[in-house]
């Protein structure tokens, strides 16, 4: 089969020719798949950030947000079958340590991560586990939702924790409205009632905010902390969800975080440098966020399937991988790139 591969870090990855993924367990599912999303983490990758925490042996098959059809099941599979449609969680869990058992499946011991450290989804098949496959409503197509794998999935964990911290009155703050900004403006909308103002620095990013529910939008022009701090009498927002992590967003979500206000952090690539001080004396509180669990992705497709999360997605072949991950690298992606295997575009 094709596949994108990661030869060598901080080189462009390769289309190549790897044999096909086989059943080696009884709760192995191969998909074949529809959609891979085209995530800001690659190119991440691709330089080799990641290289240290995941320790994978290179040449490997990148692309962690996945979704397609069912193509074969293990012997003990019993939930989905062939030719179903299907989204992937994106880790495989051994649903047997602590964490699996209280449902935080996440944070598994014995997790493995496609993509990321194990081949993932720039292919045209993959192989999971069962507890990773969450069948699709019949009126859901897997490339219109491939990337709530991730991106959507962590968009959902996050929002979901500060919704449950927020009441009717509260403000929160979104930092971003782009590929991941954007889906957790929708899901926010869904689950909570306090009042959303969005930022960014993309006069058509806030219009889709806006169009999407938006309670206020900011123009990040430099102004943007003394516009929030107006909005919020000068006390600053409850919470700040911050889906892009650097170039400013950080501090400019510092500033406009009230006493005893939340952080979630969920874009990265910034530091947090905050005096330790300033914490206490505010009692404020940062809250990662990494991708959600099997329920969560569970939830998040039950919205998608009400038409309460879409996404916004540019649809590339997969042998035009290069394109796509150039045109996320220089912003000219609106929403999320999905590439689509040959064989996934003939179905």
């Amino acid at each position: 089969m094709k596949a994108v591969q990661l030869v060598e870090y901080d080189q462009p990855p390769r289309l190549t020719e790897v044999p096909d993924p086989v059943i080696q367990d009884p709760h192995d599912v191969i998909v074949r798949i529809g959609g891979a999303g085209v995530c800001r983490t690659d190119l991440h990758i691709i330089e080799g950030q990641w290289q240290a925490k995941s320790g994978v042996a290179l040449p490997y098959t990148i692309g962690h947000e996945n979704a397609g059809w069912v193509e074969a099941v293990g012997s003990s599979v019993t939930h989905v079958g062939v030719g179903d449609p299907v989204i992937l969680h994106p880790l495989v869990t051994c649903g047997l340590c602590r964490a699996c058992r209280f449902g935080d499946d996440v944070h598994c011991e014995n997790s493995r991560f496609p993509g990321i450290d194990s081949d993932g989804g720039y292919a045209e098949y993959l192989r999971t586990s069962a507890r990773s496959v969450v069948r699709l409503d019949d009126g859901l197509e897997p490339a219109a939702v491939a990337a709530l794998a991730d991106a959507g999935l962590t968009a959902y964990h996050a929002v979901a924790k500060a919704a449950r911290m927020l009441r009717p009155g509260d403000t929160a703050v979104s930092i971003g409205a782009g590929g991941l900004g954007h889906i957790g403006i929708q899901v926010f909308k869904a689950l909570s009632s306090a009042r959303l103002v969005v930022v960014d620095r993309s006069p058509e990013a806030l219009a889709l905010a806006a169009g999407m529910g938006a309670d206020e939008t900011l123009l990040a022009d430099g102004t943007q902390r003394e516009q929030l701090l107006e909005l919020t009498g000068g006390q600053g927002a409850h919470a700040v969800l911050d889906f892009v992590g650097e170039g400013g967003a950080v501090e400019d979500g510092m500033a406009m975080l009230r006493r005893a206000g939340n952080y979630f952090v969920i874009g990265y690539g910034g530091a947090i440098n905050v005096p330790t001080i300033d914490v206490i004396s505010t009692e404020i509180n940062f809250v990662g966020n990494l991708v959600g669990s099997y329920n969560d992705l569970v939830e998040l497709m039950t919205l998608a399937a009400e038409g309460k999360v879409t996404l916004h997605t540019q649809r590339y072949a997969l042998d035009d991988f290069a394109r796509a991950l150039d045109d996320l690298d220089h912003g000219l992606v609106r929403g999320r790139a999905i590439l689509i295997p040959t064989q996934s575009q003939e179905s």
